[in-house]
C-alpha cells in the first residue's frame, strides 16, 4: 500500500521514531496530517508494532484493536492491583518493540497506566516504564476530551490522579509506588512532545490564525466579530439549485431530526440497505463505522465514509467525508454525483483485526477476525460535530444550538472548514462556545516550553 509522501516535519518525526526508543506525543493542529503520519509509520516501520485506540471506530479508522481487547483490560476503572493476564497475552505484549496509542487524548489517566502496568507485568520488567516498550502517541488534546468519570469511579480519580487526562498518568509523572506491586519514584518515563505545525487543510494565514485562536481561547473581540460577520449569512436554497450544505451539530437527535426532515421532503422510494456482519465485531452502532441500515432516496445529500482506494494511482474520486447527492439506487450499486460527476459506489468493507504471536517466529501477525460490509455512505444533511472529527468541509453551517459543552467542540467545528468563506452560523458566537480545558493548557504549555 502506498502512503502519501510526507514533509519535511513529518518525515523528521517519522525518523525520531524509528531510529530511538523515545516516548513521544506527536500532537498538532487540525489539518498538520498527524494521520498521514501514523499511517506512513504503520507501513513503514521496521520495528514491530501494534497500532491500538480507546474506541472501537478510531480502531477501525488505522486498522488497529481497541486497548482493551488488545490488553485483555476489564472496562471500567483499572485502579491498582496485578492484572490478569493469560500466557497468550503476556507472550503477544513480550512481542511489541512500539505501541501507537492513537485518539490518545480520550484515554484516562488510569487507562494509560494499566497500559504502563500490564507492560511491566507481563514482560517481566517491573522497574521500566512501559516494560521496555516505546510508546507513540497521536492525538490534540485541543479537540477530542476523554468521557469523565462518574461516581465512586471520579472520587477515585480525584483522590489520586492531577487531572484525569493521560498525561496526568502516573507513570508520566514517575509518582506512585503506593500499590505494593510497582515502585514507579524512581521510574517515571520520560515524553517527548513534538507538535506539528504545518497546516494542510487551510492555506488562508488570516483564517489560520482565527483557528489558533479559538484552539487556544484567545478569541479577542475583533476576531469574534470577523467570524460572527462571515457566519451570519442565509445558507444557499436548494430551490435554486445549490446543494444544502452539511450542518454541524452538537447533539446527535438534532443531526437524526434534520436528516430525517429532508429525506421524507425527497419523493420517490425509499430502499433500505442493510450491512453485513461476520465474525466478532462487537456489539452496538458505537463499533460500527457505518450504518447497520442506511436508508436512502434519490436525492439524498450522502458523505463519504472513507477515502476511495480503486482510483489505481488515478486521484481518488473522493475521501472521507466528501459530500454528494445520490442520483440512482440500483441493487449493489448507488451512484453518486460529486462536483458535477457522477460515480458508481459499490459496498466496501471494513475489517476488525487482533494481533497474535507466533512462537515459532517470534513476530506478531494483524489478523481479520470480523468484517462489516456497507456503502461507504452516511446522510449528510447534518452530523456531530464529534462524528466530523477527521472530515474537511468546503461549506458547513455550525450549529451549537444552546451551546457548546464540551472543551474544544467549537475549534473542532470551525476547523473542518477550508476557509472562511465557507462558514454560516446558526447563531452567533457567544464568549462562552469558546471553551479551554485549564488542564490542557497547563499540559501544553508546559511541555512546548521546555521544547523551545
Amino acid at each position: 500500500m502506498s502512503t502519501p509522501s510526507l514533509s519535511a516535519e513529518q518525515e523528521a518525526l517519522f525518523r525520531l521514531i524509528e531510529d530511538t526508543r523515545e516516548h513521544v506525543f506527536v500532537t498538532g493542529r487540525a489539518g498538520t496530517g498527524k494521520s498521514t503520519l501514523l499511517q506512513h509509520l504503520a507501513w513503514n516501520t521496521s520495528k514491530q508494532i501494534a497500532v491500538c485506540a480507546p474506541t472501537g471506530v478510531a480502531a477501525l479508522n488505522v486498522e488497529g484493536q481497541t486497548i482493551h481487547s488488545l490488553f485483555r483490560l476489564p472496562i471500567g476503572l483499572i485502579a491498582n492491583g496485578e492484572i490478569e493476564q493469560s500466557d497468550a497475552t503476556r507472550k503477544l505484549l513480550n512481542a511489541i518493540d512500539t505501541l501507537v496509542l492513537d485518539e490518545v487524548s480520550m484515554v484516562n489517566a488510569d487507562l494509560m497506566d494499566g497500559i504502563d502496568r500490564s507492560l511491566r507485568q507481563a514482560r517481566g520488567r517491573r522497574a521500566e516504564p512501559f516494560g521496555g516498550v516505546q510508546i507513540v502517541m497521536f492525538g490534540d488534546p485541543y479537540q477530542l476530551a476523554p468521557v469523565p468519570p462518574r461516581g465512586d469511579e471520579m472520587r477515585y480519580i480525584r483522590d489520586h490522579y492531577r487531572s484525569f487526562w493521560f498525561f496526568d498518568a502516573k507513570v508520566w509523572a514517575g509518582e506512585g509506588g503506593d500499590d505494593g506491586i510497582l515502585d514507579l519514584g524512581r521510574h517515571g518515563a520520560d515524553l517527548n512532545v513534538r507538535e506539528l505545525t504545518e497546516i494542510h487543510r487551510q492555506s488562508d494565514p488570516a483564517f489560520k490564525a482565527l483557528l489558533n485562536a479559538v484552539r487556544y481561547g484567545r478569541v479577542t473581540a475583533e476576531m469574534a466579530g470577523i467570524l460572527n460577520g462571515a457566519g451570519a449569512r442565509t445558507p444557499p436554497d436548494p430551490a435554486d439549485g445549490e446543494h444544502p450544505i452539511i450542518t454541524l451539530a452538537t447533539r446527535n437527535d438534532i443531526v437524526n431530526t434534520i436528516n430525517r426532515r429532508h429525506l421524507d421532503e425527497l419523493v420517490g422510494r425509499m430502499q433500505t440497505a442493510n450491512a453485513e456482519i461476520s465474525g466478532d465485531f462487537g456489539r452496538g452502532e458505537a463499533n460500527y463505522p457505518a450504518d447497520v441500515e442506511l436508508r436512502l432516496k434519490v436525492g439524498a445529500q450522502v458523505m463519504f465514509l472513507r477515502n476511495d482506494v480503486s482510483s489505481f494511482g488515478e486521484p481518488p474520486r473522493w475521501v472521507n467525508g466528501t459530500i454528494g447527492t445520490v442520483t440512482r439506487i440500483a441493487g449493489d450499486t448507488v451512484r453518486v454525483e460529486v462536483d458535477g460527476t457522477e460515480h458508481d459506489v459499490e459496498p466496501a468493507v471494513w475489517e476488525r483485526f487482533r494481533y497474535n504471536y507466533h512462537p515459532g517466529t517470534r513476530t506478531l501477525s494483524r489478523d481479520v477476525v470480523a468484517e462489516f460490509t456497507q456503502f461507504p455512505l452516511r446522510l449528510a444533511w447534518a452530523v456531530t460535530i464529534h462524528k466530523s472529527q477527521g472530515k474537511t468541509y468546503d461549506r458547513a453551517v455550525i450549529d451549537l444550538g444552546s451551546g457548546a459543552f464540551a472543551p474544544g467542540q467549537t475549534y473542532v467545528a470551525l476547523s473542518r472548514l477550508t476557509s472562511l468563506d465557507g462558514l454560516y452560523l446558526s447563531r452567533p458566537l457567544r464568549p462562552s462556545d469558546i471553551r479551554v480545558d485549564p488542564d490542557v493548557q497547563r499540559f501544553m504549555s508546559t511541555a512546548l516550553r521546555a521544547r523551545s
